[in-house]
């Protein structure tokens, strides 16, 4: 009886003995772990104040720019009001050039350390993305808090910007709360485009505005796939929201893009995407008009826009209330990745999309429409031209604009909407579509 209790004293010692050497060596690797965190948040606030210090220098800088172009503006005013020259002129445009090319190197080196801020080594990003920001900071903070809430899982795959435009014409007190909105998002680099020429128009009474859009949007685009070097870019607009599924979406989209030639662009956008209009949140389309919103581009469809990259261009919100804000905005989750979208390659899709709209069934007459509102099928109606197509989408309600010979949405002529949120299909087939698609009229 005493050996065991003897023995039983032993086995307790040891416990303990191991017990606290565990502890001694938890708190030694809690130490170690605790000093390392440290000092990654030393060099994270280090990081964050050196950034700080570069966005004051950028403002400053902006700030000298603007009084000596009203310095400029000042002195060409009072020499053409007492007619004497003005020699101080020519000083002070050297002066205002200087400072815009120390401006440029400051924005540059910002860029530099947010995006390297930003970026994972381990991981090759799949997009960056980028929200084109006019001057409206209550749009901005909806359109990122919109994004945030789904890209913070996927973020080293997605990388975050807010490009602005800093122009005479727009600095104002609007461009400044812009600035300062997008500068409170530790998650985002923001960049700056410095253009601060003047605009001449190719037409009279066009609007300015039209080609400083242009001009932005090609400096953003190729500051992110030239300079930065990034694969594909995601360009949104300050006023748009996403839906859950937005970035699983452009990760499989991006497999296309890649091996697919024939697509220019992918986008998440339906001119035709009004409640009542669609029904299948898995349907996917090919199109040969771009819709211009919330699209992916490839460097190397870059590569070869840039150059032929038009001077002017912009719906100033042309569409706005009647298409736009309606649009459905999708709230279901879809794993895209486990989707096969290999049915939406050129071949396979033209077919597939033939037979789909050969078997509808066809409606003729001026009262075509009339009719589709009592079928219980799909349903196709011919129009002639232009005019007859606006005529038509015109009693259902859908986009009428044509471009370039172009209905929204269309694809070989077709253009394909769901009829009042079922299930059912309406094609508005052009002269030669079915000829296009390759099937044969009966």
């Amino acid at each position: 009886m005493a050996r065991g209790s003897c023995d039983l004293r032993i086995l307790l010692l040891a416990a303990a003995a191991a017990f606290i050497y565990i502890q001694v060596r938890l708190f030694a690797t809690q130490s170690h772990y605790a000093e390392r965190l440290a000092e990654a948040e030393r060099s994270e606030n280090q990081c964050t104040s050196q950034l700080k210090s570069l966005i004051d220098q950028v403002s400053m800088q902006q700030e000298k720019i603007v009084a000596l172009e009203g310095s400029i503006l000042f002195m060409w005013s009072d020499a053409y009001l007492t007619k004497r020259p003005c020699g101080n002129a020519t000083e002070i445009k050297i002066r205002q050039d200087e400072e815009r090319a120390h401006l440029k190197i400051l924005i540059q080196d910002l860029e530099k350390r947010s995006v390297q801020k930003l970026l994972d080594k381990n991981v090759v990003p799949v997009a960056a993305v980028v929200i084109m920001a006019c001057n409206r900071p209550d749009y901005l903070q909806r359109t990122v808090e919109s994004i945030l809430k789904y890209q913070s899982s996927v973020a080293s795959k997605f990388p975050l910007f807010i490009s602005q435009v800093l122009a005479m014409a727009i600095s104002d007190g609007t461009n400044g709360a812009v600035k300062k909105k997008a500068l409170d998002y530790k998650q985002i680099t923001y960049m700056q485009h410095v253009d601060l020429e003047p605009v001449r128009t190719e037409r009279p009474g066009e609007l300015t505005a039209y080609y400083k859009i242009a001009k932005h949007y090609k400096w953003a685009l190729d500051e992110l796939f030239i300079k930065h070097n990034f694969a594909r870019v995601i360009i949104l607009e300050d006023d748009m929201e996403i839906a859950p599924d937005f970035f699983d979406y452009f990760e499989a989209a991006a497999k296309l893009l890649d091996n697919d030639k024939t697509i220019m662009a992918v986008s998440s956008w339906n001119d035709n995407g009004q409640k009542q209009f669609v029904y299948d949140p898995k349907a996917l389309y090919r199109s040969d008009f771009f819709p211009g919103l919330g699209w992916m581009l490839a460097k190397s469809t870059w590569v070869e826009l840039s150059p032929k990259w038009p001077k002017a261009g912009s719906s100033m919100g042309q569409f706005f209330k009647q298409y736009l804000e309606p649009i459905k905005l999708n709230d279901v989750h879809i794993d895209w990745n486990s989707e096969d979208l290999s049915y939406l390659g050129e071949d396979k899709f033209s077919i597939q999309f033939g037979k789909e709209v050969a078997s509808a069934t066809p409606l003729h007459g001026s009262d075509a429409v009339l009719k589709a509102h009592n079928m219980d099928a799909d349903v196709r109606i011919q129009y002639n031209d232009q005019e007859d197509f606006e005529r038509i989408a015109r009693q259902f309600g859908i986009f009428e604009e044509w471009k370039d010979g172009v209905p929204r949405t269309a694809y070989k002529g077709v253009v394909v909407f769901r009829y009042n949120s079922s299930r059912r299909r309406i094609f508005l087939v052009g002269p030669d579509s079915l000829g296009q698609l390759g099937v044969q009229q009966r």
